[in-house]
């Protein structure tokens, strides 16, 4: 499937890929390339990069769990309009990464950056101004940390097999005014 590439000069269409119709073919800008035009292949399990570089045609093969995460970040390159977003496969080696979407307003990003990390199966990530990446909420490897949720014990599967009263019931008081006698005899009536 062919889709995206390069826009034309006054095209008003922006680079949109759907992460739900993998593997996809198209083109994105590359500095360092000859014509400054690089053929990007991108499947669920790797990412097929291929340019040439002084008449040297290469192709670079990358498998999707050598990269970091989907980024998302605000693009200061001189081609977009000020304030584009950008959505990013990104590699730790610059040249590698992928531009997935760019909008100039900010509709759908979130939208289209959870989708993508939803099918590679990537973690989000943000780019901050000083264009390091960071989660945008604290994690364990790939677990959320957050406010534990409340119980709610009604609905439960277990919930007939244990009596309410012992939820409601409290644990006794020792009252210190209870009178404690040492060094008496005890006695104990036997029958």
């Amino acid at each position: 499937m062919e889709a995206g590439g390069t826009t034309p000069a006054g095209s008003s269409r922006a680079l949109r890929l759907d992460p739900f119709a993998l593997p996809v073919r198209f083109s994105a800008n590359d500095a360092g390339a000859d014509g400054h035009v690089r053929q990007i292949e991108l499947h669920r399990e790797r990412v097929i990069l291929r340019r040439a570089v002084h008449g040297m045609r290469m192709a670079v093969g990358v498998p999707v769990a050598a990269f970091l995460g989907i980024a998302i970040r605000l693009n200061t390159s001189g081609n977009e309009p000020p304030g584009a977003i950008t959505v990013c496969l990104e590699h730790r080696d610059h040249a590698l990464s992928v531009p997935l979407f760019t909008a100039a307003d900010s509709e759908d990003v979130l939208a289209v950056w959870q989708s993508w990390a939803r099918v590679l199966g990537l973690p989000l990530l943000v780019a901050r101004g000083d264009g390091a990446l960071q989660p945008p909420y604290p994690c364990i490897g790939r677990v959320r940390l957050g406010k534990p949720a409340c119980r709610r014990r009604r609905r439960t599967a277990i919930r007939k097999r244990r009596p309410m009263i012992m939820l409601r019931r409290q644990p006794g008081h020792r009252d210190a005014a209870t009178e404690v006698h040492r060094g008496e005899r005890e006695i104990i009536a036997r029958s």
